[in-house]
């Protein structure tokens, strides 16, 4: 039986997406199963800034789609973002080292066949649809989260 690791992604930074992200994909390469579950901020990182929609929405989710990042490369540092500037030193760091970028780890992760579930109720509340979303994520309650996380080897809230 596979060793199992479990991912809630609360977060909508792009270094901590970073380090969620080479978790999932690493452990998917020592054969562990990955289940990855995104609440709130982590949400936008699987948002397919193509498929953002402002349609059937009230007021308020309006305003909050317009104003929460549109997938992984439109999010912000966590620390010295600083309107971006930080973020973008970081992306040329990376470049001179040749690292991938996030939407890179992501695409490995859905590759590598990383199970991601998205909470219904955190999608409700923010007003991002299913349609929004990647193509893998399956939404679900927290009650398959936690009976996930409980089954898992090991958990990290991120």
């Amino acid at each position: 039986m596979n060793k199992r690791l479990n991912i809630l992604m609360f977060s909508g930074d792009y270094d901590k997406a970073l380090a969620a992200l080479i978790l999932a994909n690493t452990a998917r390469e020592l054969e562990a199963d990955v289940t990855m579950f995104f609440a709130f901020w982590g949400l936008c990182l699987l948002r397919d800034p193509e498929k953002v929609s402002m349609e059937d929405k009230s007021a308020y989710e309006k305003m909050f789609g317009m104003m929460t990042p549109k997938g992984p490369e439109a999010l912000p540092l966590s620390k010295m973002n600083f309107a971006g500037l930080g973020k973008k030193m970081l992306l040329d760091m990376m470049d001179d080292d040749s690292a991938p970028h996030l939407s890179d780890f992501l695409s490995g992760a859905r590759k590598k066949g990383v199970k991601f579930y998205g909470c219904k109720l955190s999608m409700e509340i923010m007003g991002i649809t299913r349609e929004e979303l990647i193509p893998e994520l399956e939404v679900v309650e927290a009650k398959t989260y936690l009976q996930d996380a409980l089954e898992s080897d090991m958990q990290l809230f991120i």
